[in-house]
């Protein structure tokens, strides 16, 4: 018997509890309960932040891109938010009010990425029907370039200033801006919330460009606007932890497959699940087999870019 999208998507939440619950309990120390439990329960507040931000960016950016080997960090915009921060500290120094006052950072990094994602998407889209290994290359090398010149002013800045960006270049939930953990969980609530009902919409995107514009879409505009969220999706996740490459395309591919539908109704809520537990089960894998001397996103990587690998493979053999 085959069972339905939406029954799938139950057992899916279920799971999802239950993982939650192995994790803030399973290699607990009973005789410092209290201490470590908090603990636990602030980075899964942190996680579900982080995966729902990345989870509702990659499923729009794949909606609007028709594509399901892109996502926003492949692209290059966690590339870009790391060298805003970089550049505002060699700018300014590590004691400006840009880089001590976390809302104003955020703001100028926001700011920045939006600008970014627009001029090169709009750029894309004007080139016309490219091919997907065409904007994966324009991708890795935006994404290499930033990432090189992030390096380069890493070098030369002096060491106190280096330390200070250094924290943030790798996913870590022991090392979170708390501070920005209240801002970051209402903002994106609300942008869950448009994302919910922006659902009609992507599902005519995924027609394609055409096909949605003759159903009535005015596709600059509401590109555009999602784009927009994207880019403020990606600046929460990132702000908050640091990248994590991989994650997006993972998950989101996941829940592709398990689901068996192009229904945003079911991809959003499934791809948010996958992506809460496969955070919670790689920070359970980094506090109890490598006992914190390792960081989530080296573990994510390493799968999400196996696996990435294999769908480039498999999408080459069916062509």
């Amino acid at each position: 018997m085959q069972v339905s999208a939406k029954s799938k998507l139950w057992i899916l939440c279920g799971l999802t509890l239950l993982v939650a619950v192995l994790y803030l309990i399973i290699g607990i120390d009973f005789a410092i309960f209290e201490y470590q439990f908090m603990s636990r329960f602030r980075k899964l507040i942190l996680m579900l932040l982080v995966g729902g931000a990345i989870a509702a960016s990659v499923v729009i950016f794949q909606a609007i891109t028709t594509n399901r080997l892109l996502t926003p960090s492949i692209m290059g915009l966690d590339a870009v938010y790391m060298f805003v921060k970089v550049l505002i500290v060699f700018v300014f120094g590590v004691q400006s009010m840009f880089v001590t006052n976390l809302y104003i950072s955020f703001a100028i990094s926001v700011i920045v990425m939006i600008a970014f994602s627009l001029l090169l998407f709009q750029g894309i889209f004007k080139i016309g029907n490219v091919s997907v290994y065409f904007i994966l290359l324009i991708g890795i090398i935006l994404g290499t370039f930033f990432k090189s010149i992030t390096g380069f002013l890493e070098l030369i800045i002096n060491p106190e200033d280096f330390l200070a960006v250094q924290s943030a270049m790798f996913a870590n939930f022991d090392a979170s801006n708390s501070k920005l953990v209240v801002l970051c969980g209402v903002t994106l609530i609300v942008l869950i919330v448009i994302t919910v009902y922006a659902i009609p919409y992507l599902d005519v995107l995924l027609l394609g460009r055409d096909q949605a514009i003759n159903l009535g879409i005015s596709y600059q505009t509401v590109t555009r606007l999602l784009l927009i969220l994207v880019s403020v999706l990606v600046s929460i996740s990132t702000a908050l932890v640091g990248p994590i490459t991989f994650l997006g395309l993972l998950t989101v591919n996941l829940a592709h497959e398990l689901m068996k539908t192009y229904q945003h109704k079911y991809i959003l809520p499934a791809t948010i699940c996958i992506s809460w537990m496969s955070l919670f089960l790689a920070q359970a894998i980094v506090e109890n087999l490598f006992e914190a001397t390792t960081q989530v996103s080296i573990i994510i990587d390493l799968v999400g870019g196996s696996y990435f690998i294999y769908l480039l493979i498999k999408r080459r053999h069916a062509q």
